[in-house]
């Protein structure tokens, strides 16, 4: 296994550095300021695939870690590490960085500013699924708040400010339980053991030692949980998420569904799973119970969209559900297929976007009785659209499909009844997705659609890599979910203890079964 010190520090800040660069940029040479921050997500995205190159998949442990003394007389401390788990989540963000700034060639208004957020928000971001102290993850949650709130503020649609201002206020408020729940976290770590830490790894090992209350877990549990099912969002906390999509530019959806979502799975799967077992047990049921929900209620609303932009929205509520029934199903093929569906999400629906945007600066709307016919007028287009709807819906061969099948099969292990219903969300995307793409693209085109101009060769580089790495995922899963393995197995231990070391004996085979190719 190879490592280079300092590497996740480096990659974490490098785009820091480049929006601190950018200050210096005369702000009317608007091409140079994009060329040179394309540059610099390029060369993050380049060092990111270093941790895939150099991470070892038998490995459970953090690894790439780097530790230095940050405030020591408060327990507060620069430690950075990756696993599994967070791996494909770092280079999923470097990967969608890198084609949100390309798209964003089509900014004409403040192009030095809003160049300046994108790199801002990819370090707040990086730093989230990286950083092993809790104060630390609590600073980069917080800081990746404010890149987004300017860019949905100053280059959203007609409502932007009232979106910004509500996409704010919900996450800032569960973020505030959350703060209160790592203090209390600090103060039980130092009556157990009497030091004084925000250390997550010792805080894990000392709660794994001497177990919490289960009346406590639950109360710290449901502070963590509340900040991160609103960040997923989870139903009924997913309200701010329609209004911030539709009134983002699209630069900031694609980085809004593909990556800022998976913060709140994520924060589950780092936080609430392992710290708090019992709770966590404990509240599976009504977990579950809201990602069915979640599913069905998404895709209904979505299939009486108008709006292309609002119906793909309103599809990350249903996608996003299965991603937190496999997590709650506490199982090896659940827990594999929700990380893997969290990447999955981010490619297909980071393109939905982008392909959504590409008709909007066409034709400047995206209602869906403005169109059809495009199939004739943009034969390119509809063939990319009809790949990434496809691989939306879950066609065998794509990455959906990896994604569902496991997170079901995980259901199924835990609870038929709510799994035979989430199911019934495949067909209900399927519905609402393929009678979209109808209308959409079928037809004879209207006057106003009859001579739009099909893709230009820098959204076709834009839109080829995504289809690629749709099939890949789809064919050959195991590329991804082998380096996950070990850290999920050893997630499940910390959940389920003795029981879940022997459940794991029995049926992580059946795991690499399905995903081997």
């Amino acid at each position: 296994m190879e490592t280079t010190p300092g590497l996740l520090t480096f990659i974490i800040f490098l785009p820091l550095a480049g929006a601190l660069v950018l200050l210096l940029v005369p702000r009317e040479s608007k091409e140079a300021i994009r060329w040179f921050t394309l540059a610099v997500t390029l060369l993050v995205f380049a060092l990111s695939l270093r941790l895939y190159f150099g991470f070892n998949g038998a490995s459970a442990g953090m690894q790439f870690r780097e530790f230095a003394l940050w405030m020591p007389q408060f327990g507060i401390h620069y430690h950075l590490g990756i696993d599994g788990i967070s791996l494909w989540l770092v280079l999923l963000t470097t990967f969608l960085s890198v084609l949100a700034v390309a798209f964003s060639w089509v900014v004409e208004q403040r192009v030095k500013e809003y160049m300046f957020f994108m790199l801002l928000l990819e370090t707040g971001m990086l730093g989230v699924f990286c950083a092993l102290d809790l104060v630390l993850f609590y600073v980069f949650w917080e800081a990746m708040l404010v890149p987004m709130y300017f860019l949905i503020g100053m280059w959203g649609g007609e409502r932007r400010i009232y979106a910004a201002i509500k996409f704010f206020l919900f996450t800032f408020f569960g973020s505030i339980l959350m703060l209160v729940a790592i203090v209390a976290l600090y103060y039980l770590h130092r009556d157990m053991t009497g030091v004084a830490t925000f250390d997550l790894l010792k805080i894990q090992q000392a709660l794994a030692t001497s177990p919490l209350d289960l009346n406590l877990q639950l109360w710290l549990f449901a502070a963590f949980a509340l900040a991160f099912a609103i960040k997923v969002p989870m139903f009924p906390f997913h309200t701010w998420l329609p209004d911030a999509h539709v009134e983002a530019p699209t630069a900031g959806s694609v980085i809004l569904a593909g990556v800022l979502l998976k913060m709140g799975t994520y924060g589950f799967l780092r936080f609430c799973l392992p710290l708090f077992p019992d709770a966590s047990q404990v509240a599976a049921p009504l977990m579950l119970t809201l990602a069915v929900i979640g599913i069905i209620y998404g895709a209904i609303v979505a299939a009486v969209q108008p709006d292309v932009k609002k119906l793909v929205a309103y599809s990350s509520v249903s996608h996003l559900g299965f991603v937190m029934l496999g997590l709650f199903a506490l199982n090896a093929q659940g827990l594999t297929g929700s990380i893997l569906q969290q990447v999955n999400h981010g490619i297909s629906t980071g393109a939905l976007f982008l392909l959504v945007g590409m008709i909007y600066e066409r034709r400047h709307t995206r209602l869906i009785a403005e169109f059809g016919g495009l199939k004739r007028v943009m034969p390119v287009y509809a063939a990319f659209f009809l790949l990434v709807m496809l691989s939306s819906v879950g066609l065998p061969s794509t990455n959906g499909f990896v994604g569902e099948f496991l997170t079901l099969l995980g259901g199924f292990a835990v609870h038929i009844p709510l799994t035979v219903i989430a199911a019934s969300g495949v067909i209900l995307a399927a519905v609402y997705l393929l009678w979209m793409f109808q209308r959409v693209f079928y037809g004879e085109p209207s006057e106003k659609n009859a001579s739009l101009p099909d893709l230009n060769l820098r959204e076709i580089a834009i839109l080829v890599p995504i289809v690629v790495l749709i099939f890949w995922i789809g064919l050959y899963p195991s590329t991804f979910t082998d380096a996950m393995q070990a850290s999920v197995e050893n997630l499940i231990r910390q959940v389920n203890g003795d029981a879940g070391a022997a459940w794991l004996a029995q049926m992580g085979e059946t795991v690499r079964a399905v995903t081997m190719r």
